[in-house]
């Protein structure tokens, strides 16, 4: 066993082990530590807990002290100059027309390093960026391309729930997120309402989706056949958390609706009718597919450049096959003619045996 202190560098992020070199820190104090990065001041989340040794990352390193009020003027001076490089990054930018959108500027702690964020649809090159900056700030430059989840998270917003991000207070990793846990969780798949601000299907979508999934093991789909103890019919919806299911039975020349919970009911067939739900879903779906794209467009950019250009080579090819295909026939039919010309010059009838 080891003991350890979590410290986390940003309101939300990942939690980093440090040995706290025998003293007792209280979770909300700063301390001073010596990272990858340089040296940076970070929020004391988890007070002096023993963990197992599988659960550290060797080396393990020592916090450098306590934060001081020397230390928070020095961050404070930090943030000031950050603001200005921002600017100045900003014109350098446009300078150079770069298609880049800057989004956040970070000084280490002893400004060893400035570290610029930036998004773009593809890759940039910026080397003469970094060498102008380099000259402005004369220190180590670091340009990093983040996500459109990443910005959200360093900017800051407010999603549709009237809370702050989750990304931006408590996430301290971005989990996959699908368009399936969207319909299984009965949602609308309008893009605008399982949308976050950054574009992309909102986290929260996977927040429940273990129960879901639990739950869907045992209840059957739409349409499909169930026998209960008021004859056999087909479900017509599926009540997800409340383990229970609607089921339609036909009564007469109409129908009714019956409620039964987990238990009470037996699957019997395959599905017999398709729900008018079900069409509207897919329907709804058509319209999801640029929210879909937009999550590849980024990785996919160099690729779809190529992918233009590819068509038009093998045009070129095909034509010139054409082409010569073209020459060989002409040249093919006119020894035809030349050989039928001789034959019939000499008298004899070419189709004669």
């Amino acid at each position: 066993m080891v003991e350890i202190i979590g410290v986390r560098f940003s309101n939300a992020g990942k939690i980093y082990y440090f040995s706290p070199k025998g003293q007792k820190i209280d979770a909300g104090i700063n301390v001073l530590v010596e990272t990858a990065r340089g040296m940076e001041m970070g929020r004391v989340v988890i007070a002096n807990k023993e963990v197992d040794d599988s659960e550290i990352v060797s080396p393990l390193r020592d916090i450098v002290r306590i934060a001081t009020e020397e230390d928070f003027r020095q961050v404070d001076e930090n943030k000031q100059m950050e603001k200005e490089a921002f600017k100045i990054a900003v014109e350098k930018i446009r300078e150079f027309k770069i298609e880049m959108k800057l989004v956040d500027v970070e000084y280490t702690f002893d400004r060893s390093k400035i570290l610029f964020y930036f998004t773009a649809d593809g890759r940039v090159d910026f080397r003469e960026l970094v060498k102008a900056l380099a000259g402005i700030f004369h220190t180590r430059i670091e340009l990093r391309q983040i996500g459109v989840r990443d910005e959200a998270r360093l900017l800051g917003s407010y999603g549709i729930c009237g809370r702050y991000l989750c990304c931006g207070s408590f996430l301290d990793d971005f989990r996959p997120v699908s368009i399936k846990m969207s319909k299984e969780q009965g949602l609308s798949l309008n893009p605008a309402k399982i949308s976050g601000t950054c574009g992309r299907l909102m986290c929260c979508l996977q927040y429940e989706q273990n129960a879901y999934d639990d739950m869907l093991k045992k209840l059957p789909r739409r349409g499909e056949t169930v026998e209960t103890a008021d004859g056999v019919g087909v479900v017509a919806d599926v009540e997800t958390l409340k383990g229970q299911i609607k089921v339609k039975f036909e009564n007469g020349d109409g129908f009714k609706m019956e409620t039964y919970k987990l238990g009470d009911f037996k699957v019997k067939g395959g599905r017999k009718e398709k729900i008018e739900d079900e069409e509207e879903i897919s329907i709804e779906a058509e319209g999801l597919d640029e929210v879909i794209k937009e999550d590849i467009i980024a990785e996919d950019a160099v690729a779809e450049n190529v992918q233009e250009q590819k068509p038009h080579k093998k045009n070129n090819r095909r034509r010139k096959r054409n082409k010569n295909n073209n020459n060989h026939n002409n040249n093919h039919n006119h020894n035809k003619n030349k050989n039928n010309d001789k034959i019939n010059s000499s008298g004899d009838d070419p189709d004669a045996e």
